[in-house]
């Protein structure tokens, strides 16, 4: 069975929480253990924040757009701005590489991404925004997903 809900939200800062809080709570369906819902928050936490930081450039306009769908046990998030895209994203992708230093950014969005969830795709052009597909298989679900 499957089960989906869809987010759209101002690219604001402090809709960050909002999005990562409401993610978390449709994904408590699934009863996974803390570990995985704190990855689950996270993982929203750097995408939503790198959409509004980067593909909007902090400016406030522009909107952010979560699909999380659960199927079978695992979580499909997407996320998506349609901000001005990432120029190399190979270079983005590296850990500690920040395109906002001033700001103090760590530059471990798409690392903590990687190491937190089972699948990551990147779609992005420059001037077309960046979409982030996300996976992860929940542990009391893995059996399912094999």
């Amino acid at each position: 069975m499957k089960n989906e809900m869809t987010l759209e939200f101002s690219a604001l800062s402090e809709n960050e929480s909002f999005a990562r809080v409401t993610v978390a709570a449709f994904v408590a369906q699934l009863d996974p253990t803390m570990d995985e819902l704190t990855e689950v928050k996270t993982v929203v936490s750097e995408a939503v924040t790198n959409a509004i930081i980067h593909g909007y450039e902090n400016n406030g306009e522009g909107k952010v757009y979560i699909h999380a769908e659960l199927v079978d046990g695992s979580l499909h998030l997407v996320i998506k701005d349609k901000g001005v895209g990432i120029v190399n994203l190979d270079e983005a992708r590296q850990p500690l590489f920040t395109t906002k230093p001033e700001l103090e950014r760590s530059g471990m969005g798409f690392t903590i991404m990687e190491n937190f969830m089972d699948h990551v795709e990147i779609q992005t052009a420059p001037d077309q925004g960046t979409t982030v597909i996300l996976t992860k298989h929940l542990s009391k679900n893995k059996a399912l997903c094999n």
